[in-house]
């Protein structure tokens, strides 16, 4: 199984806005991330969904669950959670250094673009009566998944690897 892990982009250049000090001045002491302006509580989202995929081999009626789901940005995101900085971390990802934040929205949108491949394999896998071929197709999915959550966790951390389409593809096996 491939993993190739890059950096994605060199630091940026670009001088510090006026105000990104004084941000980053509110954001000490918070979940948010002080370099990249991110914050691992997006990452909830995700758990979630991981949480449900691991139940179904054992509760196959969770798919349901799961099938419910539904992709939120990262704004979407904190504007429903009751994250207590929810409206800081809103405001600092506006700003966000895109050195962090282009391979963390490209990595969120391979999360997202993968979910619903992952569910209908999972539910091909119920539907032939299989337990080890169920428990394979939800452990594959779930395992991805958290690489790629890995991922996205390390841009939120100020680290930039990213995987390309190919390491993702043989995770896959596409």
């Amino acid at each position: 199984m491939a993993s190739a892990v890059h950096l994605a982009c060199e630091p940026s250049t670009a001088p510090d806005n006026p105000g990104l000090a004084d941000l980053r001045t509110r954001l000490a002491g918070t979940n948010i991330n002080e370099k990249t302006l991110l914050a691992t509580d997006y990452l909830n989202h995700f758990n979630e969904l991981v949480m449900v995929l691991d139940l179904i081999p054992d509760m196959p009626d969770c798919l349901q669950d799961a099938r419910e789901w539904v992709p939120k940005n990262y704004e979407e995101h904190f504007a429903d959670s009751q994250f207590s900085d929810a409206t800081l971390a809103i405001e600092a990802y506006a700003i966000a250094p895109p050195e962090y934040k282009v391979p963390f929205e490209t990595t969120v949108e391979r999360l997202n673009r993968y979910i619903p491949r992952f569910l209908d394999r999972i539910e091909d896998a119920i539907k032939t009566g299989n337990a080890g071929f169920l428990i394979h197709e939800t452990a594959t999915a779930s395992q991805t998944l958290q690489r790629l959550m890995d991922v996205v966790s390390a841009l939120i951390n100020g680290e930039k690897p990213t995987m390309d389409q190919e390491s993702v593809d043989a995770l896959l096996d596409i």
